[in-house]
């Protein structure tokens, strides 16, 4: 029989480990779910808790440029992010203002500037991602700039992080159906967005490194769902030099990791993980044989 210390590594979040969020998850968050009942395998009535989606039309100034389903939490970082993502927003635009009108359901980001991209919106690549899954314009524009550090990463971080986001309570572990996106530093947790489609996630959090011109070299991107193209080109556009995930990857998302030099984590289950890109930047300073397996009752899916 296990001890109450050994036990107690497998407990959700307290609030000390949840003080260490710049933001967290909010379950408690009654708009982002709904209660709805069904039929179980026995025949009986059942009531669980559903993830709500919501559009969202993003405006770049006068421009409508998408509609994104997304939970609802959020949406001025989402629609900075995503024009981020997409390069219609540069380093170099000034921002002059975030609007986001509820009833309307729209976000719109202002510049000092008026831009065009008609060209662009007509011009689409369907990727394998979910929910906003489209990207203007060629992928793979700019990446050929993108010159990330090489930040060396200490494998009892990616250990730390991996068991302080797998028992912080979210939106996935009441309701599921739902992917997260976590910015980190080092072995802390910063910035844990979830959303419908993993695209929507990471965007908010680079709407929020934006808003507050937070540094990327020193950043670690952590993701509960697959190592894909578009989440490497994402985070290195983004210029984050590592991505983690519990997930597998893709073939070219580990090709585009490679290329551009991040270093790529992916099957992070309790002791075990793989990297296909970057080993040489990992420190490996702490024994696997000393980690915590993870408890069956707190152990996420890979989310697909």
């Amino acid at each position: 029989m296990r001890s109450k210390a050994e036990l107690g590594e497998f407990q959700l979040a307290s609030s000390v480990d949840l003080k260490e969020y710049l933001i967290a998850p909010d379950p408690s968050n009654a708009r982002l779910t709904r209660a709805v009942t069904g039929v179980d395998h026995n025949g009986e009535a059942s009531q669980i808790s559903v993830v709500e989606e919501r559009p969202l039309t993003i405006y770049l100034n006068g421009q409508e440029i998408v509609t994104a389903m997304t939970i609802g939490d959020y949406p001025e970082y989402l629609a900075l992010g995503f024009l981020r993502n997409q390069r219609m927003l540069r380093d170099d635009d000034v921002i002059t203002g975030v609007d986001y009108d509820e009833e309307l359901e729209t976000a719109v980001v202002r510049t000092e500037v008026q831009t065009s991209y008609e060209d662009k919106l007509k011009k689409k690549t369907r990727t394998s991602g979910c929910a906003v899954g489209t990207v203007f314009g060629d992928m793979m524009e700019g990446l050929e700039d993108v010159k990330l550090p090489a930040t060396p990463v200490k494998t009892s971080w990616l250990y730390s992080l991996a068991s302080k986001i797998n028992r912080t309570p979210s939106l996935y572990l009441q309701a599921g159906a739902i992917h997260g996106s976590i910015l980190c530093q080092q072995d802390r947790p910063l910035v844990y967005m979830e959303d419908v489609g993993r695209h929507n996630a990471v965007d908010k959090i680079a709407g929020w490194m934006v808003s507050e011109r937070a540094p990327a070299a020193d950043k670690i991107m952590y993701t509960t769902g697959r190592l894909t193209s578009e989440m490497v080109i994402k985070t290195a556009m983004m210029g984050i030099p590592v991505l983690a995930s519990r997930s597998g990857f893709t073939a070219w998302g580990v090709e585009i990791a490679r290329e551009v030099g991040l270093t790529l984590i992916g099957r992070m289950r309790g002791q075990r993980f793989v990297c296909l890109s970057g080993d040489e930047r990992l420190e490996r300073d702490v024994d696997p044989a000393t980690v915590s397996v993870e408890d069956k009752k707190h152990r996420r899916k890979s989310a697909g």
